[in-house]
């Protein structure tokens, strides 16, 4: 049976759950993920779990946070003067939205602490610093 290697395109089916049983993400009800493996295109450690599976394989692993998304990082929170905010952007805790850096670099970042005169922002991925688990079907292997 053939295994999953380093080059191969790999197409796979996935549940995502944090430490609290709480589900992330999954392909379940759309089609499967295609990606090579190898070419870091899924986070490093399912990737690594991934490598040498079989198809039809399923398993369960964990991914910690240092091979998922990293740990949250303090200096990827920005506070900004509330007046610097133009008034028709929503400020509600949670709400996404998109920076340009002085490079011209488009930055995601999430409203995280809002007071009378501040708005923090934080750039962290919204799954940095959790521990991942994922139940993973290898559907194909080209």
């Amino acid at each position: 049976m053939t295994q999953a290697k380093s080059g191969d395109t790999v197409r796979i089916h996935y549940t995502g759950t944090l430490a609290d049983g709480t589900r992330f993400d999954t392909s379940r009800e759309r089609e499967p993920l295609e990606f090579t493996l190898g070419a870091s295109q899924i986070i490093p450690g399912l990737e690594r779990e991934i490598d040498g599976m079989s198809v039809g394989e399923t398993r369960t692993v964990t991914v910690p946070a240092d091979e998922a998304y990293g740990t949250r990082d303090p200096s990827r929170q920005q506070v900004i003067e509330r007046a610097m905010v133009p008034e028709h952007i929503p400020l509600d805790i949670g709400t996404q939205l998109q920076l340009q850096t002085p490079e011209g670099q488009a930055v995601m970042v999430v409203v995280a602490e809002v007071t009378e005169t501040e708005v923090t922002l934080d750039a962290n991925h919204p799954l940095a610093g959790e521990d991942l688990t994922f139940e993973v079907e290898v559907v194909e292997i080209a």
